[in-house]
């Protein structure tokens, strides 16, 4: 749970950023005509995209399972204070959809860590329903597809994530459940702002035209080898940060455990790239991530040159 300074922090940065937004689309029109997105007078609403998208947030850390039980339970009881003239439940599921855009901009803006020349690289499943009611979904009937992991089956998209040796997220891309892991057009965006080596596990191996496309932007893959592949030489520090790449499996675990990304109630297209959006959005902002154990100094004095004889 977040304190309440927490929460004053990150509406504070959400609603500075929501505002330059905003200033930047009244002032130049035409450097975004191509996402088609029109000016909005948030005054005749009840609530500013930033508070829609602190909310958001707030649940991702809150320890609740369902938006409408925080909401309705939490939200509007105890943090009235912060968030004056809060809407009913069904007009702020109404209301998500304005901010998207905002929402979108400031995870990847915002939240997002630099990287420091070794990064660690996976995806995970985000399904929408149960595999016995794929035909039953209306929903993402025309946008999620079927897709396979190590764990079976599953309907729906996959999240994709780049984070450094401190387990900070530096890209995120989200597509559907039957991308491969190693699709070059996924690899080339989230590698935009990567340098150095990028560990991964066996589904990122890559074919020379892959691996030499992505080597001269400066980044260097590091995979391990299926058991029918013929073995190759590797350098001993990367087969040591290959043992260390199940540090993004945490990672994974805490968006799917604490931030919860993944669930099957979305009513809408929009609430679903929210909710991922501000899981992201709330993994950065924990206080306390992953860490690769570093390995303990000797602070022994002793040196055997050093060595004397007492006569």
């Amino acid at each position: 749970m977040l304190t309440p300074a927490q929460i004053t922090e990150i509406f504070c940065l959400v609603d500075d950023f929501c505002k330059q937004i905003d200033d930047f689309i009244a002032k130049d029109r035409h450097s975004i005509d191509f996402m088609m997105v029109e000016p909005v007078d948030y005054s005749k609403f009840s609530i500013h995209p930033s508070e829609i998208i602190s909310l958001q947030i707030c649940f991702q850390h809150s320890g609740f399972r369902c938006f409408k039980s925080f909401y309705r339970d939490f939200a509007i009881p105890y943090l009235s204070s912060y968030f004056p003239s809060l809407p009913s439940y069904g007009r702020f599921v109404e209301l998500q959809a304005m901010c998207i855009f905002h929402n979108f901009l400031f995870t990847k803006f915002c939240c997002m860590g630099q990287c420091d020349g070794v990064s660690f690289i996976d995806s995970f499943k985000l399904a929408v329903c149960h595999n016995k009611r794929i035909h039953q979904n209306k929903v993402f009937a025309d946008t999620a597809k079927r897709g396979h992991t190590s764990m079976g089956f599953f309907y729906g998209f996959k999240g994709h994530i780049v984070v450094n040796s401190k387990c900070e997220i530096i890209d995120f891309q989200i597509t559907t459940g039957n991308i491969a892991d190693n699709d070059e057009n996924v690899l080339q965006a989230l590698c935009k702002n990567v340098f150095g080596k990028v560990y991964g596990d066996k589904g990122y191996i890559l074919n020379a035209e892959k691996f030499e496309n992505l080597f001269n932007r400066g980044v260097q893959f590091v995979s391990k080898i299926r058991n029918n592949m013929k073995n190759r030489l590797m350098d001993l520090n990367d087969k040591f940060m290959l043992k260390r790449r199940s540090i993004i499996e945490t990672v994974i675990d805490q968006l799917k455990n604490i931030c919860h990304i993944e669930h099957t109630r979305h009513r809408s297209p929009i609430n679903f790239f929210n909710n991922f959006l501000s899981a992201i959005a709330a993994y950065c902002f924990k206080t306390e991530k992953p860490r690769l154990r570093t390995p303990k100094k000797n602070h022994s004095n002793f040196n055997p040159l050093q060595l004397s004889l007492d006569l």
